[in-house]
């Protein structure tokens, strides 16, 4: 069953999406820079946001990830969509 889901969502998707291409950047720099402790205190203070958004976005819309990355409630929640890769 496809549940509508509002505005929020989508800007919490979108900010969670946002966290997550800085993460993978600095990732990619950090591979080649592993000395750089300010890229190193970037990425640890967005590994932090995104730790904080993504709990906020489960709480309200259920989990992101399977296999025991997130949480579900009860009812099982995997059944709900739209899931966040079909938005």
């Amino acid at each position: 069953m496809h549940k509508m889901v509002d505005d929020a969502y989508y800007k919490q998707l979108h900010e969670l999406q946002a966290v997550d291409f800085v993460l993978v950047e600095l990732n990619l720099y950090l591979d080649t820079h592993p000395m750089d402790a300010n890229a190193i205190q970037q990425y640890n203070q967005y590994a932090e946001l995104r730790m904080r958004i993504a709990h906020q976005f489960e709480s309200q819309y259920g989990p992101l990830m399977n296999f025991g990355h997130s949480f579900s409630s009860v009812p099982w929640a995997w059944n709900d969509t739209p899931w966040p890769w079909q938005v």
